[in-house]
């Protein structure tokens, strides 16, 4: 049964196609290397259920996955009380589920080991409370907040889950509610379109003292009124991801490209994408990205269950994998484990 509660984000119907994706398996290469990912939901919507039992499934599935960390998607907010309030609950269920993993019941991972919530910003100075009820909920395990800021002019590109506006990075509430995450010691996770990389860029220089994190490359768009535009959007994204990362309060996730946002259509392909032909697509991003913030600042991420329209986890691992060939052995421990346990600080709590 579907939980009805208003405070569940609305969803298409799952758009995974787990025979599709059931037509490719591959070996898994290097199956010992250890792996944090950085990047995933859990949610009970309509039509789409991706929780703890499902996660294993996906983990299980050969590489070796020694910790994740929890994002925000507004999943199992609380049903009442202050609005500003509700996001608590999110963290309270992510930790729950860390607690469950840290049982050593479904093995030696610790899931859930960095949680990532949510927090309005734009409540300013007033969002203080809120910050601490979701440090109190994460118990121990709240890294930092997410306040997503995707915003365009074709208004097709727009999650009417997450309202924004144009330059909410710069608004002075914003940055007001974004100061108190530097004196409470949280990080941020950005998620925007890739126009929008040169506000982060001044916000990062505004607040040196704050960790930010740039998910899934900094949202190239290659779908709606960018569609057909590839070569003009990559050399966009490219300048603007070597200015963002002069600051060195920035990190970037590495992943997040099976979006219908970024326009590659891997979904509608006959058949799901090899690790071969997915590291191919990912190559040009990753060499920008690598070049310009190097390993130490950078991180494999799944986006999982989002990307699990595109391809299989372990499709994504071995992509992964392949992008890293030539990299050195402190460079490889970086993108796959070191830099995200840093960031997330996933060596304190868990």
């Amino acid at each position: 049964m579907t939980p009805s509660g208003h405070a569940q984000a609305a969803a298409p119907a799952n758009p995974v196609r787990a025979d599709w994706l059931a037509r490719l398996t591959e070996p898994i290469l290097e199956p010992h290397l250890p792996i944090v990912d950085p990047h995933h939901h859990l949610w009970e919507r309509p039509g789409w259920r991706y929780l703890l039992p499902d996660l294993l499934l996906d983990m299980n599935s050969g590489h070796n996955i020694v910790a994740t960390v929890y994002v925000q998607a507004r999943a199992f907010y609380r049903a009442g009380g202050p609005t500003e309030m509700k996001p608590v609950g999110e963290v309270e269920f992510a930790n729950g589920a860390a607690a469950m993993s840290a049982s050593g019941i479904y093995g030696i991972a610790r899931i859930c080991a960095g949680i990532v919530g949510h927090a309005d910003l734009t409540l300013g100075s007033r969002v203080e409370p809120v910050l601490s009820a979701l440090i109190q909920a994460g118990g121990g395990r709240l890294s930092g907040i997410r306040h997503i800021t995707t915003w365009d002019a074709d208004a097709s590109l727009l999650n009417p889950a997450y309202p924004t506006r144009p330059g909410l990075m710069a608004d002075p509430t914003f940055r007001e509610g974004f100061a108190q995450l530097g004196r409470l010691g949280l990080s941020f996770d950005a998620w925007l379109f890739h126009p929008q990389i040169d506000e982060l860029t001044g916000l990062a220089a505004a607040f040196p003292q704050v960790p930010i994190v740039l998910d899934h490359f900094g949202g190239p768009i290659g779908a709606g009124a960018y569609r057909g535009t590839a070569d003009e959007v990559f050399r966009h994204w490219a300048a603007s991801i070597r200015k963002l990362a002069v600051h060195p309060n920035v990190f970037v996730k590495v992943g997040g490209l099976g979006q219908a946002v970024n326009g590659f259509l891997l979904s509608e392909r006959p058949e799901p994408p090899s690790s071969e032909a997915l590291a191919a697509l990912m190559r040009p991003y990753v060499e920008v990205t690598l070049e310009a913030f190097g390993a130490s600042r950078a991180m494999f991420e799944s986006n999982f269950p989002v990307d699990k329209a595109s391809y299989s986890y372990p499709v994504f691992w071995n992509a992964c994998k392949l992008l890293a060939r030539g990299a050195s052995p402190s460079e490889t421990a970086d993108l796959f484990s070191g830099t995200a346990s840093r960031f997330y600080r996933l060596d304190a709590g868990g």
